[in-house]
């Protein structure tokens, strides 16, 4: 599978393992940055992947900042884009079969590293499950 990543400097860390850990269970991972943990603006991150999963250069993307939410704000600007925050397995493997979200957002400050690519691996083997929830998903977007 094809997955965009970046962070800002909060979620630098866990994106330089989660990058290598993609890679280890066959993913081919593409790095939107940043490249150190200086301080930098999530946005500048967030919207190239957000892009990227939009045009479908991307199948699936990660996002890791501090709390989670301004990668998620700013992905989710995004029409294409269904971006959910998740802190437990249970919610990243729920925003897959029910929302058929395509970005995963990763609160860096409040989960341990391990629960991080335990989240980032069950988001990207979870299948939407379709049916009641495809009717859901197909009333978000505004046009």
């Amino acid at each position: 599978m094809k997955i965009a990543i970046g962070s800002d400097h909060a979620g630098f860390d866990y994106k330089t393992t989660l990058v290598e850990f993609l890679r280890e269970l066959g993913h081919e991972v593409q790095d939107f940055g940043p490249v150190s943990a200086d301080s930098v603006d999530y946005p500048d991150f967030a919207h190239p992947v957000a892009s990227s999963v939009e045009s479908q250069e991307n199948e699936l993307g990660v996002l890791i900042c501090g709390s989670a939410n301004g990668v998620a704000i700013t992905a989710n600007k995004h029409q294409g884009i269904r971006a959910a925050i998740a802190w437990q397995n249970e919610i990243a493997a729920l925003a897959r079969q029910h929302n058929d979200a395509n970005v995963l957002c990763i609160p860096a400050r409040f989960i341990d590293l391990d629960l991080a690519k335990k989240i980032t691996q069950t988001f990207t083997t979870t299948n939407f499950e379709g049916g009641r929830h495809a009717n859901r998903v197909n009333k978000i977007a505004c046009n």
